[in-house]
């Protein structure tokens, strides 16, 4: 239930683990298992671990480069935000809203001291907020967001931007691969012209011995008919020769 709920957000690591997990939901759903990765270490010097990355193209040895995503979920200081709004006690929003900006501007230094190491990451990282009504009070602080952006080079993204950023990249990485794939075809397309060339060459000589084939038939049908026309002129054998024999062996007895 809710009251539940709250208590469970209560507890700053099983809150992170929340907005951890409603991150990695939100990368399963739009990107590929291969485009990502979570706890990726960017800093040979420190053993921090950013919650996911993105894995962008990198160098012609292949190494890839890293776009850190990092969930924050300030909550303390938003509920106490929440509850001065529904008050309407004007000074207590002015205090709590002043708390969430300096928790979210160290939560972005964080981020950029941490994680951000170029040329192994891209040269900003993007802070996750697991609300939309964080994101919007956070977006409300006039010179927040670009604050951050410029001192910090983070980016700051609710569930809805996050997942908008992130089909933006899923149609560059589909760009990428249609052209890297481009190029396979380019090479499968030679490859079979040459084959289509060697496959011409060898048509071109079973035509030629079906010809010399079909010129023997003909010569054969030719002595066929010859053999034919012959054997017509040939007088017929009597089919019982017996009484030329005796006519043949009886005059010869006469003669004796």
């Amino acid at each position: 239930d809710v009251g539940g709920l709250q208590k469970v957000l209560t507890n700053v690591k099983t809150r992170g683990g929340w907005g951890e997990v409603q991150l990695g939901a939100l990368l399963e759903q739009v990107l590929t298992s291969d485009q990502f990765a979570r706890n990726v270490k960017t800093r040979t010097d420190s053993g921090d671990h950013v919650d996911f990355a993105i894995k962008l193209p990198g160098d012609e040895n292949g190494a890839p480069v890293w776009l850190p995503i990092d969930a924050k979920f300030p909550t303390e200081d938003y509920q106490r935000l929440i509850g001065a709004q529904e008050k309407g006690d004007v000074p207590a929003i002015d205090e709590a809203m002043k708390s969430l900006e300096t928790q979210l501007k160290k939560s972005a230094k964080d981020i950029c001291q941490k994680y951000i190491n170029p040329p192994k990451t891209t040269d900003f990282a993007i802070m996750f907020l697991p609300t939309e009504g964080l994101y919007a009070e956070a977006i409300r602080r006039v010179g927040l967001v670009e604050q951050v952006q410029r001192d910090c080079r983070v980016v700051l993204a609710g569930p809805t931007t996050l997942v908008a950023l992130l089909n933006s990249l899923q149609m560059g990485f589909r760009t990428l691969a249609i052209q890297e794939r481009s190029s396979e075809v380019w090479n499968l397309l030679s490859g079979v012209k040459t084959e289509f060339g060697k496959f011409g060459e060898a048509l071109a000589a079973v035509k030629e011995k079906l010809d010399q084939a079909a010129r023997h038939v003909d010569s054969v049908a030719v002595r066929s008919r010859a053999i034919t026309k012959k054997l017509r002129d040939v007088e017929e054998l009597p089919t019982n020769p017996q009484p030329l024999l005796k006519d043949l062996l009886g005059g010869s007895d006469t003669d004796e």
